[in-house]
Formats: structure tokens, sequence, C-alpha cells
């Protein structure tokens, strides 16, 4: 066995190791890195403030840090404050739906001429059985209190990143006694932060409008929990091509219970798909560029792999996670294939220096 075979097995079996690790560790993990994404937004959208024409470079750093803090921590307060309002109101409209639910079914059964069938009184009860939508709506609502939990152990993980953010550069010099090695180091985190700061704080700006937008046509339409479902839209945007989908797809199924007459679920259906489409096909490039460099595939492979080790977690990291092994990859010459075919466009951003061997 050669030696490139023998680090080759070598490799895939760390990996193995790695994903058991952070699967079975994933309750303490997952908040860590949602932590780490936080700061990164947080850090992007203090540059963004930077670039802001006029008052931006007058601006001192720790107002900005300030600001660009209050406002992640106001979004995500009001967001969880929504939820915890509207949970009264979905548990007394679940029978609605409910009744919504046999309507349809009804409906169904009258154009399939299966109303008369011997079979499908017992059928059709054996279906409701299975389908609570009270129990349901209770049951989802009621885990609440685990999601606020989580979201109090992510901003604290985020608010002490933030303060060792000051000695990361003196840590980071420190890392290595070659300075050659110690300044590569430097290059591919600063890369990373760069790449994955811009990432997420547009990403999270284009949330935010996509949000708006979309409550202001369900609001129009008189669709129930217009916010709610608004909120639910801004965060699958963090999700690519699949978050899109599930963000026409939910509204639209809550129009269906709620109005059950074509007209206004085709306006829900077209007005949801015309305003992701037009943000997600001309705003978000325009923004983006080719910033991330990722092959459509690895996106849906990673978003595969991930969500397979993390669940939901997983899909929503996927992409910054992949942004950081492309990089990483990149600067090893046993990886650095990997990386190239990870990319969208095979160049990578170290194609003038040499990996390391």
């Amino acid at each position: 066995m050669t030696d490139r075979l023998q680090a080759s097995v070598s490799v895939v079996i760390l990996l193995l190791i790695v994903g058991w690790v952070l699967y079975i560790g994933r309750t303490v993990f997952v908040p860590m890195v949602f932590g780490i994404i936080a700061v990164y937004v947080i850090v992007g959208f203090t540059r963004l403030l930077e670039r802001t024409p006029v008052i931006g470079e007058r601006m001192p750093i720790q107002l900005r840090y300030a600001l660009s803090a209050f406002v992640i921590a106001a979004g995500i307060f009001l967001a969880v404050d929504m939820l915890v309002e509207n949970y009264d109101a979905l548990v007394a409209l679940a029978p609605r739906y409910q009744e919504s639910i046999l309507t349809l079914i009804q409906k169904a059964a009258v154009f399939l001429h299966l109303e008369t069938e011997p079979t499908w009184d017992s059928l059709r009860r054996d279906m409701l059985a299975q389908f609570n939508v009270q129990a349901l709506v209770a049951s989802m609502l009621t885990s609440l209190s685990s999601v606020i939990v989580d979201v109090f152990v992510v901003l604290l993980y985020a608010s002490f990143l933030l303060v060792e953010q000051r000695t990361f550069n003196e840590k980071l010099a420190k890392i290595s006694s070659n300075s050659a090695n110690a300044a590569r180091i430097k290059s591919v985190v600063t890369d990373i932060n760069r790449r994955i700061g811009a990432y997420l704080a547009l990403k999270t700006l284009l949330g935010v409008v996509l949000g708006a937008i979309c409550w202001g046509a369900m609001r129009s339409v008189g669709l129930e929990f217009a916010g709610l479902w608004a909120v639910l839209i801004a965060l699958l945007n963090y999700v690519p091509y699949i978050g899109s989908v599930l963000g026409i797809v939910f509204p639209t199924l809550m129009s269906v219970l709620q109005f059950g007459e074509v007209n206004e679920v085709l306006i829900v259906l077209l007005s949801l798909t015309a305003i992701q489409f037009m943000i997600g096909n001309i705003l978000d490039p325009y923004l983006m560029g080719n910033s991330l460099n990722l092959s459509p595939f690895a996106i849906l492979a990673s978003m595969a792999v991930w969500s397979a080790i993390w669940g939901v977690s997983g899909a929503f990291l996927a992409v910054p996670i992949t942004v950081i092994v492309i990089i990483i990859f990149s600067e090893f010459e046993m990886t650095r294939p990997v990386a190239v075919l990870l990319s969208k466009n095979g160049r990578l951003n170290y194609d003038g220096n040499s990996p390391l061997a």
C-alpha cells in the first residue's frame, strides 16, 4: 500500500469519526456554530455600516458594532415574541382548519366518485384520526420553550466571541513559530471571515426584504398569520433552493385551509412565486455575485450531508460550512482537487500560491 493510499484511507476514517462525533454531540455543537454564525452576521453588518455613504467612515467602530448587535438582537426578539403571541390564536383556530380539511377531503371524494364506496366512511375516519390539526399545532408550539432556550445560549456564545475578537489576530500570529506559516494561516482565516461575513450579512438583509414584501402581499389578500409566515419565509431564505420552494408551499397550504377558494389560493401562490423569483434571480445574484464560488450540486450535496448530521439546523449551516471546507481544502495538495470539484468554476482564490504538501 503506497503512502498516498494510506493517507487517503486515514483521511476517510478521520472524516467518519468526525462525522460521528458531530452527530452524537449535535446538541452541544449546533448552538456553538450558530453563535459563530451570529458573530459573522454582526461583523458583516458592521462592515456594511462602514461603507454607508457620508456617515459610515465617521461612525466609531464601537457604535457600529453596538448598532449591528442591537438590530440582530431586536430581530430575534421580535420573531420569538410573534411566535409566542400567535400561540393561543393558532390553537383556537385549529378546529376550524380541521373542518376545512374535512371539507376538502369530501370535495375530493365527490370529484373522484368515492363518496358512495362502502369503505369511504371508515377511510375518512382513519385519516382524521391520524391527522389532528389541533394536536399538531399544540405539539409544534410547545417546542417554543426549547427554541427560546437555544436562542439564549446562541446569544451567550456570540457575546463571548465578540469580546474575544479583539485578541483573535494576536492568537493567530502565535499559532506557528514560522512567520510564513503564520501569515498563511492568517490569510486563510481572513478570507473565510470576509466571504462568510459578507454572505451572511447580505443573506440576512435579503431575508428581511423578502419577508417584508411577502408580508405585504399576504396581508393584502387577508391571509391569517401573515407576520408569522413572513418570518418563516425570511428564515427559509438561508436554505438554498429548497427554502424558496417551502416559503411558497407553506403559506399556499394555509390559504387553502383558510379560503378554500381557487381565486385566493392562486393569488397567494402566484404573488409569492413572483416575489421569490425576483429576489432569487435578480436581486440575490446582483448583490452576491460569485463571491461564494460554490457548485449548485455541491450546495445540494452539502445540505443532504449536514441535514443528516444536524437535522434542520444542518440545512441552514450547510453553505457556510462548505465554503470554509473549500477554502481550507484549497491549501493542501492532497485535498485541493476536492476543492476544485466543489467550486463553481474551478478557480480557487489561492491559485497563485502553491498548496501545502
